[in-house]
């Protein structure tokens, strides 16, 4: 009998793992109070950019984007793009709230929960591009259906993704990765590996900040770190 479960994230229907750690500080709290309802995804109804930034700007999704270090960086490079992050430890979205006070990023919403359900709720071929940045690896082979990299997220991605989108995928964790590749490798139809040798994978490209999870794994655990882009075709 296989230790692999049925199903993924897009039928689980639930969150795993914390989501709240050590108690915020009290000007963390207050931007939780008072900032984040200014720029909270709504929670029903349609997720486009006119509704967000009542403007027709090509549009980023980041899925879980810890402390927001990446998704501020981005909107902060490209102020003339939309940027959606979803997130649901209320830590990391307290984090993620003081760069966007600090840098005065007025292209970015927030959206504490779960990524999947703000995700349906965007237009297919809405997205220019889609972030998945050492998403937790899960790495029993039961808890393999709670991984964010399954045929049922990965194939609303693509829905999501306008042709030319990019998909791009970071991790650390090499049971992950293999499990991401094998993955990714029954979407061919739908993506197209964006690679020409290993420097691909082990170069983080331009344009792709390293955030603090990813700069402990490397320095502190000794960690190899690859990253993968996708183009939608």
């Amino acid at each position: 009998m296989s230790a692999f479960k049925e199903g993924d994230p897009t039928t689980l229907n639930r969150l795993y793992g914390r989501s709240q750690g050590k108690p915020l500080r009290a000007r963390q709290q207050g931007l939780v109070d008072n900032l984040l309802p200014q720029i909270a995804v709504p929670a029903e109804g349609p997720v486009t950019s006119q509704i967000l930034f009542g403007d027709d700007l090509p549009l980023h999704f980041e899925i879980g984007f810890g402390g927001g270090e990446h998704l501020a960086y981005r909107a902060d490079l490209l102020p003339d793009h939309g940027f959606i992050g979803a997130e649901p430890f209320v830590n990391g979205v307290a984090q993620a709230l003081t760069h966007i006070e600090e840098q005065k990023l007025a292209n970015v919403r927030l959206h504490m929960g779960d990524a999947l359900d703000v995700l349906s709720r965007v237009p297919d071929g809405s997205l220019t591009m889609i972030y998945l940045l050492h998403p937790d690896p899960w790495p029993k082979a039961k808890h393999a259906k709670r991984r964010m990299m399954n045929d049922g997220p990965v194939s609303m991605f693509a829905d999501k993704l306008k042709p030319g989108g990019e998909f791009r995928f970071g991790t650390d964790h090499p049971v992950y990765l293999r499990h991401a590749l094998m993955v990714m490798q029954r979407h061919t139809d739908a993506f197209e590996w964006q690679v020409k040798d290993r420097s691909c994978w082990e170069v983080r490209p331009s344009g792709w900040p390293e955030t603090r999870y990813e700069h402990k794994a490397r320095t502190v655990y000794g960690h190899e770190v690859w990253y993968f882009r996708y183009r939608r075709k």
